[in-house]
């Protein structure tokens, strides 16, 4: 008697036939979280394009893991709306990805203007790309946790679900909420469910929590500042260590927008909405907790401490206290679920970044880690009920 296969065997099987052979346009490739896709596309055998900034950080994973050599790179600014829909036009992508942001709260504060111009009218350029060509049939927006109204006097640390309010105090989060407004807007406008017989083009957008994994080195980001202290044999600076957040490993979310991609593609706008990525309650941990977890991981006497005096936490900008997401949603309809527990990511972000002292492989390393997640997911699947 054959025993049926897992339904995660089915759906990574679903993902290879989806992604095989199928132009994919990547905006942000250059980045981390960015770069990682590729790497994912490229292993899925999509023939995948890209357009963003130079790496925005030396060192950087693009550069470091050859992921630019498995795909088309172009070079250009998101704000350039006549370039970016020049790209978008000679390469008739079927499914699209936009990751291309300015990502970080406290730099939002320095330079608003150009947060704002990225964030949100980027993402306008690349929506108004999208109505002049006929080839997409599927496109994901990548928004951010940060997208939510989460005011410092909120009384109330429930996660957030996909109908809350979108909002933001602070730059950075308040363009990621309007970035919510605007793929409301364009879906609702030009891309309607009821028109979708004469457009062809289904719409999400994905909200994910503070990932970690190999090849950030992103300014005021804990776990790149936590690594590169570690192996300074230095002291580590944390700020907001009660803050708590959503930690997940980069392949954890990647893995829902390929699925969401997927369900975009093959089901239409039945799929159509944002989408909450975030890990189980239990990782959702204070700043704290996970510098601690880093530093046992990592050995060496690895440590690390607050800043002194409260000059230091009264001059630092504001950040949301507390973000955890509700994902149900995306578990019940999407089938997805977190599959590397946190120390587990922890773990792999140690092994990245030792590998990267040594001068390993790192390309090789990160389909390695990449197929050490599938092979997780599906290893999640056969233990279920």
């Amino acid at each position: 008697m054959n025993t049926p296969a897992p339904a995660l065997t089915r759906t990574l099987d679903e993902l290879r036939a989806t992604f095989a052979g199928r132009r994919v346009f990547v905006t942000g490739h250059t980045g981390f979280k960015g770069g990682w896709l590729c790497l994912w596309l490229q292993r899925l055998g999509a023939t995948v394009a890209g357009y963003a900034l130079e790496p925005p950080t030396e060192p950087n994973l693009f550069t470091l893991a050859g992921v630019g050599d498995g795909m088309q790179s172009t070079i250009a600014d998101i704000r350039d709306s006549e370039r970016l829909a020049a790209a978008i036009a000679a390469f008739r992508p079927e499914i699209v990805f936009h990751l291309a942001a300015q990502p970080l709260v406290r730099y939002s504060y320095d330079d608003p203007v150009g947060t704002y111009a990225t964030n949100v009218m980027g993402t306008v350029h690349l929506l108004d790309a999208l109505r002049r060509v006929d080839s997409v049939r599927a496109a994901v927006i990548v928004s951010s946790d940060k997208c939510y109204d989460n005011p410092s006097n909120r009384d109330s640390d429930a996660p957030f679900r996909e109908g809350d309010p979108m909002g933001g105090d602070d730059p950075y989060s308040s363009s990621k909420g309007c970035t919510e407004l605007v793929v409301q807007s364009y879906r609702h406008s030009f891309f309607h469910p009821e028109r979708y017989a004469a457009h062809g083009l289904a719409l999400a957008s994905a909200r994910a929590g503070n990932v970690i994994g190999g090849g950030d080195w992103a300014r005021d980001r804990l776990i790149p500042d936590l690594v590169m202290a570690f192996h300074a044999g230095q002291p580590a600076i944390v700020r907001n260590p009660a803050g708590v957040r959503p930690w997940q490993h980069v392949l954890e979310p990647l893995y829902g927008y390929l699925l969401l991609a997927d369900r975009l593609y093959r089901h239409g706008p039945a799929y159509g909405e944002g989408w909450n990525f975030g890990p189980n309650d239990d990782d959702a941990l204070p700043v704290a907790k996970i510098a601690a977890a880093l530093a046992a991981a990592w050995g060496e006497g690895a440590r690390w401490q607050v800043p002194e005096g409260s000059a230091a936490t009264a001059a630092a900008p504001h950040e949301a206290h507390i973000l955890r997401l509700d994902c149900r949603k995306a578990k019940s309809r999407l089938g997805w679920r977190p599959a590397c527990p946190l120390e587990q990511g922890l773990a792999r972000v140690v092994a990245w970044y030792r590998a990267y002292h040594t001068g390993a492989d790192l390309r090789a390393l990160c389909l390695a880690q990449i197929a050490e997640h599938e092979q997780a997911v599906l290893d999640q699947g056969r233990s279920s009920p």
